[in-house]
């Protein structure tokens, strides 16, 4: 029996786990307790996320890392082969393969998209992103596209094609030429598995509008959150879409405030490991659009917490609460990270999902 995607629930304020294939998750620390991804930990993650009701796993594509003492990120699993492993361990949550579209051929994507979406049942989803790393990618000798949201398109349309066509089919583009095209099995989900985009600039958020089910974006002030909901809002007006907008943040959850925030200093300011947040930081903001330009500059420590995500720091009755405020800026949902998914996530799940169900955003 083909299951409802897990994005499309009831839940007002979805959720889910992200960076959890990668060495350090989000984190840029030199913490001894630091993520390091292992598969027996990711499994773990992957299970205390499903039976605590989370909606989805969102793993990062990354071929190399940032240096630094740790060599940070160089360490990650492939996110296909990481989500059919995973698919066949849980039984409820979503689990997303994040792909370079430029690195990956469309024919290749659909056979692995359908089989992860058939190992679990109907909750395979594929987060598009085009690439910013030129590091990454003079490792393939492939150069940086131009306009990637115009090969995006023709991308996603080849693997929708050969999902529904019954018939091989020629496909004659501008970035691919394909001839008597077929891949079977089509995906349990139709057309395809759920999509998601995750984009900050302009060509991102247009690809989104015309043909993602959700937009994966940041924001730097809460006062600003709710501009790429209305962002995004503008560019379907009049076509009949709805496109979820979801955002990350990073988690340090404690009993008391002070904890809290100790804890963010210790390992995001104290033991952050400096040489790769100065080479991660330079990297973004000479090819990524996914910060403001002024969050270089004022928030380098949450670079080291949450490769400058928003920082959810405090009990769990103030995270619940800007959780919630995030929500009522628009947001379909949240992705979230953790110095160590599986010594925190218990009790972020046990602390603070309740305080969202009592307040109506969760069942």
């Amino acid at each position: 029996m083909i299951k409802q995607h897990p994005l499309k629930g009831s839940n007002r304020l979805k959720l889910g786990v992200f960076s959890t294939n990668a060495d350090g998750g989000l984190a840029i620390t030199d913490v001894p307790e630091r993520w390091t991804a292992s598969w027996a930990d990711n499994l773990t993650a992957a299970q205390i996320a499903d039976r605590a009701g989370l909606e989805f796993l969102l793993p990062i594509a990354r071929w190399r890392g940032f240096g630094g003492r740790n060599r940070v990120r160089e360490w990650s699993f492939e996110t296909f082969t990481w989500a059919a492993a995973l698919a066949a361990s849980t039984e409820r949550i979503g689990l997303f393969m994040t792909v370079h579209v430029p690195l990956v051929h469309p024919l290749y994507a659909a056979k692995s998209l359908a089989t992860v979406d058939h190992v679990s049942g109907g909750r395979a989803g594929l987060n598009i992103v085009c690439g910013w790393n030129p590091k990454e990618f003079g490792m393939f000798g492939a150069p940086l596209v131009e306009k990637g949201y115009d090969q995006a398109a023709e991308w996603l349309d080849i693997v929708e094609r050969a999902y529904g066509l019954a018939q091989p089919f020629d496909f004659d583009g501008e970035y691919y030429t394909l001839k008597d095209v077929v891949s079977r099995p089509a995906s349990l989900q139709s057309p395809r598995p759920v999509t998601m985009n995750a984009a900050f600039g302009g060509p991102g958020r247009d690809f989104a509008a015309a043909h993602c089910d959700y937009l994966f974006t940041t924001f730097t002030e809460m006062a600003d959150a709710g501009d790429p909901v209305a962002d995004i809002r503008k560019r379907t007006a009049g076509t009949g879409r709805d496109v979820g907008v979801y955002t990350v943040c990073h988690v340090v959850c404690r009993e008391s405030r002070q904890e809290a925030e100790d804890y963010y200093t210790r390992y995001a300011v104290t033991l952050a490991d400096h040489e790769a947040v100065d080479d991660h930081m330079a990297g973004k903001k000479a090819f990524s659009q996914s910060h403001d330009a002024a969050a270089y500059d004022r928030y380098r420590q949450r670079f080291a917490g949450g490769a400058g995500s928003f920082p959810l720091i405090g009990t769990p009755e103030s995270i619940a609460a800007q959780m919630i405020e995030i929500s009522e800026k628009g947001y379909a949902g949240i992705a979230l990270s953790f110095v160590n998914y599986t010594d925190e996530l218990p009790y972020f799940c046990d602390q603070v999902l309740p305080i969202l169900a009592r307040a109506g955003y969760r069942t």
